[in-house]
């Protein structure tokens, strides 16, 4: 722009008296009056807040670096935000959370808008229009606003001069009302279903709940009472109700919930002095279904509402947490090693403890669990440790090298009855220290469910039984091996953010992302799938005791583009172990959600936890940490835990195992409809948490594992349906789903999901990665593939992408088929896609196993047949 400081800044002067006001027009049917804001209940009538100051501000462009958007928000009126000289330009701001609006002023300088609107949305992604100005004069315009929104935008469409866009401010007024302690920011009904009593013409119950200060669910007219719920999805704790109105209010209204949609219906808030506009109820109660109950109106019309919006959460006991022991009793599960002791006292211990779960057709599917915990010291520690079933080994330094084990950490076919395989030794991990192996090499010959986190290995690493039998592993993530990693017989295997000296073996399916001494990109031959750096990480949360011997938890921070281990030094906070309610299986489901409600993180000791009602997790940031295999199984049919749609939950080290009676899934991750909102910044992450559908009993569940909230990270999962043991049988032990994903921008790292009875993982959200998939399809599928067909075909897809999904990406995929019922059976694909080049796939293989049935394609409608008794993979390097 041309720089003529001083006649446009006397022209600017000469036009800031003009202030130019733009109202929304009523909806149809309704009052002429304009909607108007109104406090919330039982609060003080409180002025506009300037809200957009100092905050986050992005434009379409800039004429030159001095002219940022951030200029425009910075209560400067001698900087200012100015676009290039065309057409069409934006400015928007995030204003942190989602706020009720009542105006935005506009300080232009000399080059202003003629022609714009002003638009709000929660996500930034959809947008609506809350005013609209086709005359604008420049100079100070006040534009009048109804709605509520965290995104305020301005769209640019005319200019008044032949410069660009200009303005010194973009100020946006209204209020945010504060949650009360331990509720959520996030609207829990957007999107949920929705249902009314009635409803007239087009305005649906649906649009007082899609997020649109635009749309609204108006009822008949002149006709009491009228309702209108909406469906969490299941029990949670509500804590605040925000009711957007149009003129049409309710002046006698209850907010009502329930458990079914029949009834009873419990009152959390009554009143009989309604005010319409934006009514922010602080309530307190539970249930699926949450009910305005209109009785009688504020004008002859009938009940019509901007926005219904649902915050979960607990008010009750304060939600806060009490504060308990930083040297807690674990119990009697957790087995506690120090130099107090004699290297022959702990080796003992490690014996007893292995004995009792080494056994693969005795100790596989027992209740017993098992964590054994080394304190850190300076002087290492000189044991072997046989990990079997259902056990981990963990130190408790601030890194790995804390604690020094001189000796092994091993998992081998141990047994006769293994015949030299280690397919099923399944369930048992190693963590956070450092194994010298005096010269030689450390074998961790494990199947799925077996991670090895934060390990230093001063020496090689071997992942396959001393025997050479087969091995279906695997997963390594934040370790490093000084010497060289032999995978040998490890049919597939997932490395991530790590360091190898080298890496020696392939079979299958080998993947790497973010390791160092990874061997370079060769699919199929070898079958390597490398990845420089994983592209989205985030470390486990671990146990450990600091400087005054207090126990802590370490929470990793989020890395981008990760490459290598984490530590030392890593980075991230560290909260006391005060914050966490340590739960023992004596402790009932009640006595959980209590803790949970109170706003305490929650620390699983081993041992099996059955639950008679659902964990709910609300609070943003809350840490659920298990060690030694904790089992949640549910009772009567409940589901086992969900997840408010919130910031930064960290679930690791738990094991959920369906009960007798069905569950509509495992763990739910956000309600139906999160997927609008966003968490980049602090997403959830599920680590190292597994499924087991039969196998210790007929267990069933429809879903394990529900994705709904957006940005969420799966790192390391095995979701199973029992292909052995008790309980087992297509009509037993029924599971249809090991994985849905509704949220968008959801990564997948290291999946393990097998034998569910239809598409085995489900994506339906966009923008989705997955590194590292190994699936097999159900064995027992009824003969003939009798009621196992898809969409005319034979067999259900072990990953399907929605034909609605533009944008996806996967790398490193298997799936195999053993077809033990009927070998003739072929299953039509493996993965299942639509055709699009934003959704792209990365080195596929298809396994007949021992030629029991077959795969006819890899993908769609390509790739050769996955058949014949060589066991040889069909390789596909890249869809489309």
């Amino acid at each position: 722009m041309p720089t003529q400081p001083r006649a446009r800044l006397r022209w600017a002067a000469l036009l800031t008296a003009m202030v130019v006001s733009v109202a929304l027009a009523p909806a149809a049917g309704a009052a002429a009056a304009t909607p108007k804001l109104t406090p919330a209940v039982g609060a003080v009538a409180a002025t506009p807040t300037l809200l957009s100051q100092g905050k986050t501000a992005t434009a379409s462009s800039t004429e030159n670096a001095g002219t940022p958007a951030s200029a425009a928000v910075d209560g400067n009126s001698g900087t200012r935000w100015s676009s290039q000289f065309s057409d069409a330009q934006w400015i928007q701001v995030d204003l942190g959370q989602t706020s009720a609006l009542t105006s935005v002023t506009l300080q232009w300088e000399a080059a202003y808008g003629k022609a714009f609107t002003v638009k709000g949305s929660d996500d930034a992604a959809t947008w609506v229009t809350l005013a609209t100005v086709t005359d604008g004069t420049g100079g100070n315009q006040t534009i009048n606003l109804t709605g509520s929104a965290r995104y305020v935008r301005l769209d640019l469409t005319a200019r008044g001069t032949a410069y660009g866009y200009s303005l010194w401010e973009l100020q946006v007024y209204g209020s945010t009302a504060t949650p009360p302690p331990g509720c959520s920011t996030t609207n829990a009904a957007q999107g949920a279903p929705v249902t009314a009593s009635s409803a007239l013409g087009g305005n649906t119950a649906a649009m007082a709940v899609d997020g649109s200060t635009g749309t609204r669910w108006e009822s008949v007219q002149g006709v009491d009472p009228q309702w209108i719920y909406v469906d969490l999805g299941s029990t949670q704790s509500i804590c605040q109700v925000v009711l957007n109105w149009e003129t049409a209010a309710a002046k006698n209204f209850t907010i009502d919930t329930a458990t079914s949609p029949s009834g009873p219906w419990t009152s959390i808030y009554t009143t009989t002095a309604g005010t319409g506009g934006v009514q922010t109820l602080t309530v307190a109660g539970s249930g699926r279904f949450v009910r305005m109950n209109g009785t009688a109106r504020t004008t002859p019309y009938g009940y019509s509402l901007w926005e219904l919006q649902v915050f979960t959460g607990s008010t009750g006991g304060g939600g806060v947490c009490p504060g308990y022991s930083d040297t807690p009793d674990f119990g009697p599960n957790v087995h506690i090693y120090s130099h107090a002791m004699t290297d022959s006292a702990i080796q003992g211990s490690l014996d007893s403890i292995f004995n009792a779960q080494k056994n693969t057709l005795t100790s596989q599917f027992q209740s017993r669990r098992d964590a054994e915990v080394f304190l850190p010291s300076t002087t290492p520690y000189n044991v072997y440790a046989n990990i079997g079933f259902n056990t981990s080994i963990l130190g408790v330094g601030q890194n790995p090298d804390d604690v020094r084990i001189n000796g092994a950490v091993t998992v081998d076919a141990f047994n006769a009855s293994d015949a030299g395989n280690a397919t099923q030794n399944f369930w048992r991990s190693a963590e956070n220290l450092s194994i010298n192996t005096n010269g030689g090499r450390n074998r961790w010959g494990v199947a799925q469910a077996a991670p090895f986190r934060r390990i230093h290995v001063v020496g090689g690493l071997d992942l396959f039984p001393a025997s050479y039998g087969w091995a279906s592993g695997g997963y390594i993530s934040d370790t490093k091996v000084d010497g060289s990693v032999e995978s040998a017989s490890q049919q597939q295997w997932y490395s991530k953010d790590s360091s190898f000296g080298s890496w020696n073996g392939s079979n299958w399916n080998m993947v790497f992302s973010g390791v160092t001494g990874a061997p370079a990109q060769s699919f199929p031959a070898p079958p390597m799938t490398t990845l420089p750096t994983t592209p989205l990480s985030r470390d486990v949360p671990y146990l450990y005791v600091d400087a005054a011997g207090k126990y802590r938890v370490f929470l990793p921070a989020l890395r981008t583009n990760a490459s290598g281990p984490s530590w030392p030094n890593t980075p991230g906070t560290s909260v006391p172990m005060s914050t966490f309610f340590v739960a023992q299986p004596t402790d009932s489901a009640a006595t959980i959600n209590t803790a949970l409600s109170n706003g305490c993180n929650v620390f699983f000791t081993p041992g099996i936890y059955h639950v008679n009602q659902t964990l709910h997790v609300q609070k943003a940031g809350t840490v659920v940490l298990g060690i030694g295999y904790p089992t949640i199984i549910p009772d009567n049919g409940v589901n086992a835990m969900d997840v408010a749609n919130v910031d930064g939950v960290r679930i690791k080290g738990m094991f959920f195992d369906a009960g007798t009676t069905n569950s509509d899934a495992l763990l739910t991750v956000g309600p139906t409809g999160s997927q609008g909102t966003g968490h980049a910044s602090n997403p959830a992450t599920i680590q190292d948490v597994f499924f087991r559908i039969g196998g210790a009993f007929a267990g069933k569940a429809t879903n394990s594992l529900v994705i709904n909230s957006s940005n969420a990270i799966i790192d390391h999962t095995w979701a199973w349906r029992a292909d052995h043991g008790a309980g087992v049988g297509w009509t037993s032990n029924t599971a249809d789903t090991g994985i849905i994903v509704n949220g968008n921008n959801v990564l997948g790292e290291g999946l393990f999901v097998e034998h569910y009875q239809k598409s085995e993982i489900v994506w339906n959200g966009q923008g989705g990665k997955i590194i590292f998939l190994q699936n097999e399809m159900p064995y027992d599928v009824p003969t003939g593939a009798a009621g196992w067909t898809y969409q005319g075909h034979v067999g259900y897809p072990a990953l399907e992408v929605a034909n609605g999904v533009t944008s996806f990406e996967a790398w490193g995929l298997g799936s195999y088929c053993f077809f033990s019922t009927d070998k003739t059976i072929a299953a039509y694909h493996a993965f299942q896609t639509p055709v699009n080049p934003n959704v792209k796939w990365h080195d596929m293989a298809t396994v007949s196993l021992g030629g029991v049935g077959s795969i006819v394609h890899v993908i769609n409608d390509t790739g050769a047949t996955a058949q014949g008794a060589a066991t040889v993979p069909v390789n596909l390097v890249s869809f489309p």
